[in-house]
C-alpha cells in the first residue's frame, strides 16, 4: 500500500515540553510523487454521539443523547453523520459515546452492525468506561480520545476524522481528506463559509487567502493570545467542530505537549497553533443544521416536508441516508387527509387530516383529529390498550379521536387523550411545565417522552 510521507512532529533529544517540539517538512520527493491512500484504508472517523451533559435540544434528550434524536419520520441526527462516512469510503467508524447514551448505542450497533462496509469496515461503539487507570467519566473530547487510543489506533491509518454526531448536512469527506493531504496540513478545520464571523459553538477560525489558520477564538467577546486580530488581515469563518488530525500528531498532542487538557476545540486546537504546527480551513458551502436549539431542530423537520428546493435531501441517491431497518408493515391510511407531510412506516391513520407534518413510526391518530405543522415522534411499541409498565392508563399510545395539534413536538410514547388542543393558545414563547408533561420553547410545544395528556386538556 502506497504510504503518505506527511509532516511529521520531532521533539528534540530528551525533551517533552510543548516549547521543545518542532515542526518539519519532509522533503523526500519519493513522498511528492506518491499516491494518496485510499481512505478506506488510511481514514478512521471518530463520531462524538455527545459532547456535554447540557444538551440545547432538552427536553428531547432527557432520555437520549443528542446523536439519538429522531428526524424525518424514519431516522435519528447521526445517520446522517455516519451515511457521510460510508458514502465517502470511510468505513473505519468508532462512535464514543457517554451520556444517556442507551438508545444511541443501541440504535448503532443493531443499524450498522451487519453493513457491509468493506472487507475492514466497521462501526464500532466506545462507551465510556472505568478502568485501573482511569476510573471517571470522559472529561471532554480530548479526554475521550487520548483514553481510547489503544483502541483507536489497531489499525494503521495516517488521519483521524473527527466529527460531532448530531448535525444533519452531506458533504463528502473525501474531498476534505483530499484538501488536507494537499496542502500537506498537520490538522484541517472544517468551516462553514456562509455564516462569516459568526460563533456557531465551536469558534472561529481566522485565514488567510491561502486557507491557513492565522488565529481562533471561542467567542465573539474571546480576545485571547490564540487570536491575533490586529496583526494579520483574513476572513472570520466559524468552525463545524469537524477536524482532520494526522495520526502522529494527534498522539503528540493528546500525550506529550497536552496530556492533561480535555477539550479539543478549547485545549488542544490552540495548542497546536500555539505550537506553530501548520493548520488549514477547508471552506463548506453546502447545508449544515447543528441543531443549536428546539427552533432549529423543529426548522430542520419542517424542511424535509418542501416539495422543492429543499436544504436537505432525504432522496438523493447518489448519496443515500442509511438508518435501522425495522420491516415494519405499510402505513394503513383509513380515510384520512394528509398534505404536504412525512409518514413514517408501521402508522395507523385513522379519519384523520395532517398538514405539513412529520409522523414518525407506529404512530396512531384517531378519528376526526387533527396535526398541523408538527413533529410527532411516533412510538417503538404498539399500544392499543391504555397500559403503561403494567398499568392502565385508559390512554393508548397516540394521540386521541378529536384532538388538535398545531406546531408541537410530540416526543415517543407520549399519550395524547381525546379532544386535547395542543396549540399553544396564549401565545407563549418560553415556559416550563415539565410537571406537567411540556414544556414551551420559541413558541414550540414539546410534549416530552411517555407524557400523558389528559382527555379536553387546552394547553
Amino acid at each position: 500500500m502506497p504510504v503518505l510521507c506527511s509532516w511529521c512532529i520531532l521533539p528534540k533529544t530528551g525533551a517533552t515540553s510543548p516549547s521543545s517540539l518542532l515542526v518539519k517538512s519532509s522533503q523526500n520527493p519519493d513522498c511528492l510523487n506518491s499516491l494518496f491512500p485510499p481512505a478506506s484504508q488510511s481514514v478512521a472517523a471518530i463520531v462524538f454521539g455527545d459532547q456535554s451533559p447540557q444538551s440545547r435540544l432538552y427536553p428531547l434528550t432527557k432520555r437520549r443523547s443528542e446523536a439519538a434524536v429522531p428526524i424525518a419520520g424514519n431516522y435519528r441526527l447521526v445517520d446522517a453523520v455516519l451515511s457521510n462516512c460510508i458514502n465517502s469510503n470511510i468505513t473505519k467508524i468508532y462512535a464514543l459515546t457517554q451520556f444517556n447514551s442507551t438508545s444511541l448505542n443501541s440504535h448503532i450497533a443493531r443499524a450498522y452492525s451487519g453493513a457491509r462496509l468493506s472487507k475492514d469496515g466497521f462501526v464500532e461503539v466506545i462507551a465510556a468506561y472505568q478502568s485501573p487507570d482511569d476510573n471517571g467519566w470522559f472529561q471532554g473530547t480530548a479526554d475521550a480520545i487520548r483514553r481510547c487510543l489503544w483502541v483507536l489506533e489497531e489499525y494503521p491509518v495516517d488521519e483521524f476524522l473527527i466529527l460531532p454526531g448530531h448535525h444533519l448536512y452531506r458533504m463528502d469527506y473525501q474531498k476534505l481528506i483530499d484538501a488536507h493531504r494537499r496542502s500537506k496540513a498537520h490538522i484541517t478545520v472544517s468551516l462553514f463559509s456562509t455564516a462569516k464571523n459568526e460563533d456557531l459553538g465551536f469558534g472561529i477560525f481566522k485565514l488567510n487567502a491561502q486557507n491557513a489558520v492565522l488565529g481562533f477564538r471561542e467567542n465573539e467577546e474571546d480576545s485571547n493570545h490564540h487570536f491575533q486580530a490586529n496583526k494579520h488581515d483574513g476572513d472570520e469563518f466559524p468552525s463545524m467542530g469537524i477536524y482532520v488530525i494526522n495520526r502522529d500528531v494527534m498522539r503528540m498532542l493528546l500525550t506529550e505537549a497536552f496530556p492533561n487538557v480535555n477539550d479539543l476545540k478549547s485545549h488542544v486546537i490552540p495548542g497546536a497553533i500555539s505550537l506553530g504546527m501548520k493548520i488549514n480551513g477547508y471552506l463548506f458551502d453546502g447545508y449544515w443544521e447543528d441543531m443549536r436549539s428546539i427552533e432549529a431542530y423543529y426548522r430542520a423537520n419542517m424542511e424535509t416536508i418542501r416539495r422543492a428546493n429543499a436544504m436537505y435531501n432525504f432522496y438523493d441517491r447518489d448519496s443515500p441516508l442509511y438508518t435501522l431497518p425495522r420491516h415494519l408493515p405499510p402505513t394503513l391510511v383509513r380515510d384520512a387527509v394528509i398534505t404536504d407531510s412525512i409518514i413514517g412506516d408501521g402508522c395507523i391513520l385513522s379519519k384523520c387530516r395532517i398538514k405539513g407534518t412529520v409522523v414518525g413510526i407506529r404512530t396512531r391518530i384517531g378519528d376526526n383529529a387533527v396535526v398541523e405543522d408538527s413533529v410527532i415522534m411516533g412510538s417503538d411499541t404498539y399500544d392499543h390498550n391504555g397500559t403503561s409498565d403494567g398499568e392502565a392508563t385508559g390512554i393508548p399510545i397516540g394521540i386521541g379521536d378529536g384532538s388538535h395539534i398545531r406546531k408541537a413536538i410530540i416526543d415517543k410514547h407520549a399519550r395524547i387523550g381525546k379532544n386535547v388542543m395542543i396549540i399553544n393558545k396564549d401565545n407563549v414563547q418560553e415556559g416550563n411545565r415539565e410537571a406537567n408533561g411540556y414544556i414551551i420553547s420559541g413558541g414550540i410545544i414539546v410534549v416530552i417522552r411517555s407524557a400523558m395528556i389528559p382527555d379536553g386538556t387546552i394547553l
